[in-house]
């Protein structure tokens, strides 16, 4: 499966950066205005680039680089003049990924109607994730969905400058970034990185670990999620590791001797969407927990309602709670994925249904089945009604009367 960082010019001559698994349908949702935002008032849009990579943490890695473009290297890439990207972005892509040029419209065969938009496909991107761990089955279903983090980087007509803004226009509060406090072993290190891949998450900094970074051991457990571990920061303090983010949260199921607000992840994650600036959460080393003095940092506690008698988990256990209650709060045009559904077909038409019936009716007409003639219509309003209830779809209805068919004798077709 792949994934699309892709850049649009709208009809005002700014510019739409994006990225996605399905670009052919983005581009259609956007060109015929089904995306609230920035572009549903300035179409018709133009898809001027776009490149595919092989994980969604790379596409997002190119969108963000896009991000810190002027206009100028952006309209540089867009008419493929690669001499002039290099000179003015000095570098490509940290993905070490070569750039493209992108197909135009005419290639793509416009952006008409296409099956894709009735369709959600993000599936999970690597086999390893559907191997079960200490916290059971939550990585399973794996992977993301349409958009982990589609924020609009739009460029004004009239300048160079950068704006970040979500999807109805207004400025966005970033993702959480999530704080290890001293973690004692690389397993569980990498296991919190796979829990918060998993919703979208990808911001680790680690204070003090025991054991040093990197470390060896947190890689196998990560299970792919390698871009968390890659990219994670290592500070000698909390303070340290706050120092640029506006609210802190500590997580932490025992009384500290502190009074804090205390919320649960549900509410926190509501308390970090509506934030003008970034959010830190903190977890404990594995064996006792944050200390007071760690959480005296934090401004609001994060706890759980758990069984009084054991009130214990593991590293991921805790991460993976609050990084879920933070994906459920995603806009629709940044929500996660789930699992695909297969979709319920509508009823077949009444005509489709009477035939059936009709069939079924000569067939116990044949076999004597009305052998009460006072009975045979409440016998037969009886039977319509039984096979009216379930709503038969026509494919239903087909295999249906093929049974019927076959039992009347009839040779199945060749």
């Amino acid at each position: 499966m792949s994934f699309y960082a892709y850049m649009l010019r709208c009809s005002d001559g700014s510019y739409y950066i994006g990225h996605t698994d399905s670009l052919e349908r983005r581009i259609a949702q956007h060109q015929h205005g089904e995306l609230p935002g920035y572009t549903h008032n300035r179409r018709p849009v133009t898809l001027m680039w776009s490149q595919d990579f092989p994980s969604r943490i790379e596409a997002l890695a190119a969108e963000r680089q896009l991000k810190g473009w002027t206009r100028a290297k952006k309209e540089a890439l867009a008419v493929g003049d690669w001499d002039a990207v290099r000179f003015l972005a000095r570098k490509s892509f940290d993905t070490g990924l070569r750039l493209r040029s992108a197909p135009t419209q005419d290639e793509w065969g416009g952006v008409d109607e296409r099956d894709g938009l009735a369709a959600h496909d993000g599936l999970a991107e690597r086999d390893e994730l559907a191997e079960p761990d200490d916290f059971g089955e939550l990585g399973e279903s794996g992977g993301f969905g349409d958009v982990i983090d589609e924020n609009m980087i739009v460029t004004d007509a009239a300048g160079d400058s950068d704006v970040l803004a979500d999807g109805d226009g207004a400025v966005g509060a970033p993702p959480p970034v999530i704080v290890l406090v001293r973690p004692q072993l690389g397993e569980n290190i990498g296991k919190a990185a796979r829990a918060m891949l998993n919703f979208g998450l990808t911001e680790m900094r680690l204070v003090s670990p025991r054991d040093g970074w990197p470390n060896p051991s947190a890689g196998p457990a990560a299970s792919g999620a390698d871009i968390v571990l890659q990219n994670a920061k290592v500070y000698d303090s909390v303070a340290a590791a706050t120092a640029d983010c506006a609210q802190v949260f500590a997580t932490t199921v025992r009384k500290r001797g502190v009074t804090k607000p205390v919320a649960t992840p549900e509410q926190a994650a509501t308390e970090i969407h509506a934030a003008l600036g970034r959010s830190a959460i903190l977890f404990g080393p594995e064996r006792s927990g944050l200390e007071t003095d760690d959480v005296a940092v934090a401004r609001t506690i994060i706890t759980v309602p758990i069984n009084p008698e054991f009130g214990s988990l593991n590293l991921a256990q805790a991460v993976i709670l609050v990084a879920y209650e933070w994906s459920k709060g995603l806009t629709a045009e940044r929500e996660l994925s789930q699992p695909s559904i297969n979709p319920i077909m509508p009823p077949a038409p009444q005509e489709e249904l009477d035939g059936m019936i009709g069939q079924l009716d000569a067939m116990l007409m044949g076999a004597g089945f009305f052998h009460l003639p006072d009975k045979m219509q409440s016998t037969r309003r009886t039977l319509r009604t039984l096979l009216t209830k379930p709503g038969w779809s026509s494919q239903e209805i087909r295999t249906l009367r093929g049974v019927l068919s076959s039992l009347a004798g009839k040779r199945p077709r060749a």
